[in-house]
């Protein structure tokens, strides 16, 4: 998968799969823009990709909230002066600030992880679709979820908007095609990062991913990269407007059982729905 003189941006780049996503496009040779609000995390993966690459330098860190249609429209036209143009997109920034049942649950804590998963990505689509049209074509990937296609009981506002990311993909690539833009989406399940160390700590809930995934181990970042990489390169020139599960098949079963990390927050009849009087 060679990437060389390919420029990419990455919302979602100081950690965890956005980071990962990184390391594999830089080994295949792209410029690669990291993108996220702590200036601090982005600037260590830069530099520790910068160092491993032996090159001219080609991650540059780039501090921006993606809910911020300004800021990320900065962003990419940084991107686009750190390589010739902009050639590919992963839009990975995202998360939640919710999680119980629908019956308690924070409403503003809700619009903001719709503005965060659904607008922010917007945004970047947005304006990196410009730059892609004007490149004379390009690859978008956005980073989905299995949520978005399994119930993931008492997620709140995360798969409903991994939900909207799905067709926002779809949508996307039916009017860009024109422009030979791709776009394409990635539902990953679950992977090893700093996010789901509580998930791993918790010996009922670990075990209850186990015996719903067929692959007989938990996803690592390099998975996601691996299928990114794919995706933005030129091997992927006939693909468009898929979102492809990265989950060691958990798709063809369900999504997690929650109940033993929230029932002692929450209750049993609280996690059914009912709300004290």
């Amino acid at each position: 998968m060679d990437m060389k003189n390919k420029s990419v941006l990455i919302t979602g780049g100081g950690s965890g799969i956005g980071a990962g996503v990184a390391a594999v496009l830089v080994e295949c040779g792209a410029r690669v823009t990291v993108v996220g609000r702590t200036e601090e995390r982005l600037r260590e993966v830069a530099e520790r990709l910068n160092a491993l690459s032996g090159g001219d330098g080609p991650v540059l860190a780039h501090a921006a909230d993606v809910t911020d249609e300004d800021q990320i429209a900065a962003a990419v036209a940084a991107a686009a002066a750190h390589g010739d143009g902009l050639h590919g997109v992963v839009a990975c920034a995202g998360g939640s600030e919710t999680i119980g049942p629908i019956t308690q649950m924070d409403s503003d804590a809700w619009k903001r992880t719709v503005d965060l998963n659904v607008n922010g990505t917007m945004f970047t689509l947005k304006h990196s679709a410009r730059e892609l049209v004007r490149a004379g074509g390009g690859s978008f990937v956005a980073i989905s979820s299995i949520a978005a296609s399994n119930t993931h009981r008492w997620f709140g506002a995360y798969g409903v908007t991994k939900s909207a990311v799905d067709h926002l993909v779809a949508l996307a690539a039916d009017e860009l095609g024109a422009s030979s833009v791709r776009v394409n989406g990635i539902r990953p399940g679950l992977i090893r990062t700093d996010l789901v160390t509580a998930i791993l700590d918790d010996a009922a809930l670990s075990e209850d991913y186990r015996i719903n995934t067929p692959i007989p181990r938990i996803g690592e970042v390099d998975d996601i990269g691996q299928l990114a990489a794919f995706l933005l390169s030129d091997l992927s020139g006939f693909i468009t407007g898929q979102v492809i599960n990265v989950d060691g098949g958990q798709m063809l079963r369900r999504g997690p059982d929650f109940s033993s990390m929230l029932e002692p927050l929450f209750g049993n009849d609280g996690l059914r729905g009912v709300v004290g009087t």
